[in-house]
């Protein structure tokens, strides 16, 4: 058998992949390891016979390529639209990346572990696979990957303990946005009681509630921004329960009669959003109502059923939902897109254009204290370049962005081929370090970095105003961890966890890199 692999590399990486992807899948208890498990087959076949790992040095930089460049390309429209207002999360997640730096600095010297193995146990316990190819090349030490792959499994284990522990408390989060998640939307038909403009109803105004449909002397039509009601009308409003009773009762009074109903002269539409072109841009921005007669009244996005506010941007995938003249139906879908298979489409020049722009960052060498040069390598580059990339959306015809599903797969298959390659090779220094004198010292340094730095970054949270889901979302970003995100929302349902997740990924990714030749020139 060891022959066998040992003679194809391709036989021994697929086989990694796939007995780590079952084991990753695997829950213990509400542990569940998902990529990580390639990492733990790799390193048990290196550990038995470390022939086998021979040559997988570049699967593991075009695993880590693949992966943080889609990780930047989803983040960096988030990062910088989000960047003001989530300047204390941010801030936040920088200061204690710092503090985890020093306290593995400190507690490395403390307990007299090699500068290597501390560097590794630092991106391990904190759960920072590219800060690892960092280490690996500044202190050109393979310890840093068996450090790594010591403190990963308990930096995912008490990630997860802090951030159920964090998301079910009752901070209230005075400074914090409401949650949408548990709200769902209605209509209701009104009847107008008397002459009113659209832009004199309070809730329409505001933002929160819609008006679509609107029936005046037996037709039906699209209610135009800024018109006139007047006495006798039937118009439908969309909102929450509680706002759309309240604007019936500013309009007219509520009646039985459901105008949604009535489809001879307009149509109620759920359009995919497949148009790069319209992905990104605001509602507002799309003039609907001039171009087509037509309002959009609700965005599907996931699970969430969003209203469809003028500053809401459209993202690849999105399900709106469209109330549109009969005769207008189909030049709208083709406005919006609504092909399933344009969705899963990846733009392959743009992504080979933007990884090539990554490496070449990536190459760039940058001095440091010391006197000594330091580059970004395939880590840090192809993550900056991607955040850039992903803020920009598009150049001309080259459309950055990749669709939901196709960045899901892309970054699964390179966190995948990147694990794998990494277990391959730290296998018999992982089992040389488990049986030295060192193990329980890494240990004991692995748990003191984790719960110092989850525990900050969640009281964080909580002193900065922020809610105990969006706190929780920022330990899970912090970390990076997939497991440690899947923990926080299979307790409670909120999207303010992923929306925080999103916005400190990336960043807690790139500060931890830039810390690692701090801490090694020290």
């Amino acid at each position: 058998m060891a022959s066998l692999l040992i003679a194809n590399h391709l036989l021994t990486l697929f086989l990694v992949v796939g007995v780590g992807a079952a084991l990753g899948a695997i829950r213990f208890g509400p542990l569940r390891f998902g990529a990580a498990g390639a990492l733990f087959v790799g390193l048990a076949a290196s550990a038995w016979n470390p022939e086998v790992g021979e040559g997988m040095e570049i699967v593991q930089q075009i695993g880590l390529a693949f992966f943080v460049y889609t990780v930047g390309i989803s983040s960096g429209a988030v990062f910088f639209k989000d960047i003001r207002k989530q300047t204390a999360l941010l801030g936040s997640c920088a200061v204690v990346c710092v503090i985890g730096a020093i306290t593995a600095f400190i507690g490395g010297g403390l307990l007299q572990l090699p500068k290597g193995l501390t560097l590794g146990l630092f991106t391990g316990a904190l759960t920072a696979a590219p800060a690892l190819d960092a280490a690996t090349r500044v202190t050109g030490d393979p310890q840093a990957a068996v450090g790594y792959a010591f403190g990963y499994p308990i930096g995912v284990i008490i990630g997860i303990i802090v951030v159920t522990m964090t998301v079910t408390r009752k901070w209230v989060g005075e400074k914090d946005t409401p949650s949408l998640a548990g709200q769902s939307l209605e209509t209701m038909t009104v009847r107008v009681a008397k002459r009113i403009n659209t832009r004199h109803v309070t809730l329409w105004r505001d933002q929160q509630v819609r008006m679509s449909y609107l029936r005046r002397k037996g037709e039906t039509r699209v209610v135009v921004p800024g018109e006139d009601l007047y006495e006798g009308d039937l118009v439908l409003v969309v909102g929450d329960p509680a706002k759309i009773e309240e604007a019936a009762y500013q309009i007219g009074e509520p009646v039985e009669h459901h105008l949604e109903d009535d489809r001879s002269d307009v149509a109620f539409e759920r359009i995919l959003v497949s148009n790069p072109e319209v992905a990104g841009q605001p509602i507002s921005a799309l003039n609907v109502a001039t171009r087509f007669g037509a309002v959009v009244t609700r965005v599907r996005r996931g699970d969430l059923d969003l209203l469809a506010r003028d500053d809401l941007d459209l993202q690849l995938g999105d399900h709106v939902a469209v109330v549109v003249p009969t005769d207008e139906l189909d030049e709208i879908q083709s406005f919006f897109g609504d092909s399933e298979k344009r969705v899963a489409e990846v733009d392959a020049m743009a992504f080979g254009i933007g990884l090539v722009l990554g490496m070449l960052l990536g190459a760039i060498p940058f001095p440091m204290p010391s006197g000594a040069s330091f580059t970004l390598g395939s880590a840090a580059g192809p993550l900056i370049v991607g955040m850039l990339l992903g803020a920009l959306r598009r150049t001309g015809p080259l459309v950055w962005t990749l669709p939901t599903s196709a960045n899901i797969t892309i970054r699964q298959i390179g966190l995948l081929l990147f694990l794998a390659g990494l277990g391959l090779n730290a296998g018999p220094e992982l089992a040389s370090l488990l049986t030295s004198p060192d193990g329980p010292k890494a240990a004991l340094l692995a748990v003191i970095l984790v719960v110092v730095c989850c525990v900050a970054q969640a009281l964080a949270g909580r002193f900065a105003g922020l809610s105990a889901p969006r706190s929780a979302g920022g330990v899970a970003g912090f970390l990076g961890q997939p497991a440690v995100l899947q923990a926080a929302d299979a307790r409670v349902p909120d999207e303010r966890i992923e929306a925080a997740y999103a916005s400190l990924f990336a960043f807690s990714i790139v500060v931890k890199i830039l810390l690692v030749p701090f801490i090694w020139s020290i």
